[in-house]
């Protein structure tokens, strides 16, 4: 067994441990395996370890990746530029990082011309770090209004990054988090089902999954530093 194996399956474990504890079915929650600086001979052990779900910051790197590895699930999780949007939409199976109604809007043009309705995640900011991309609460439920008149877009939830700080520091962000996703939820705007609520890294994704996490985004757990 290589040492990525190991420490995919030690991630599983860690996540069953969680969701356990959560009184939760780890079932529900999603290991998204972050390839940022990875190379292409790890994310080969990596499949081979059972791992299929893929995350790439950077639209160069997904797009090379993407065409080697086109049979797993590639979801994009970096900051994404207007004019990189027709090389994501279409092959990502989720945009996570779609942090103003511009993008959306733009995001559902190119799906529109594509033939396809592309899902994605709202960004929020809850921890209104400076440094960070992301919504305010505010403009995240005017964006999912707004969102009823974009038919080329299906926004599933949302996504946050929280500062790099102890776990349990940022429990409060995931708790935040995870309290404007059950709000926003419960409006139940036609036609969009909120199911799918992306936080928690390498550093804290136990504590994420604690508060209600469905995709962890993780790559030192999974490929070494």
């Amino acid at each position: 067994m290589s040492a990525i194996a190991e420490r995919y399956a030690a991630a599983r474990r860690a996540v069953h441990d969680a969701a356990d504890a959560a009184g939760r079915s780890p079932d529900d929650i999603t290991i998204v395996a972050v390839t940022k600086h990875v190379g292409i001979v790890e994310v080969r052990q990596a499949i081979s370890a059972g791992c299929v779900d893929f995350g790439e910051n950077r639209v160069q790197e997904f797009l090379g990746k993407y065409g080697l590895f086109p049979d797993v699930n590639w979801h994009f999780i970096g900051t994404l530029q207007t004019n990189k949007v027709k090389d994501v939409v279409g092959r990502a199976r989720l945009i996570h990082s779609v942090d103003s109604l511009r993008l959306l809007e733009h995001i559902d043009r190119v799906a529109e011309t594509h033939g396809v309705v592309q899902d994605v995640l709202l960004q929020v900011n809850v921890s209104g770090e400076s440094s960070k991309h992301g919504m305010t609460a505010e403009e995240a439920e005017e964006t999912l209004r707004a969102s009823l008149e974009l038919p080329a877009v299906n926004v599933s939830g949302l996504m946050t990054i929280a500062p790099y700080a102890r776990p349990e520091d940022v429990r409060w962000v995931f708790r935040d988090t995870a309290r404007l996703f059950a709000s926003l939820a419960a409006m139940r705007f036609n036609g969009i089902e909120m199911c799918e609520l992306s936080m928690g890294m390498t550093n804290d994704y136990y504590v994420a999954i604690e508060e209600g996490a469905t995709i962890i985004r993780v790559g030192q757990a999974i490929f070494g530093r």
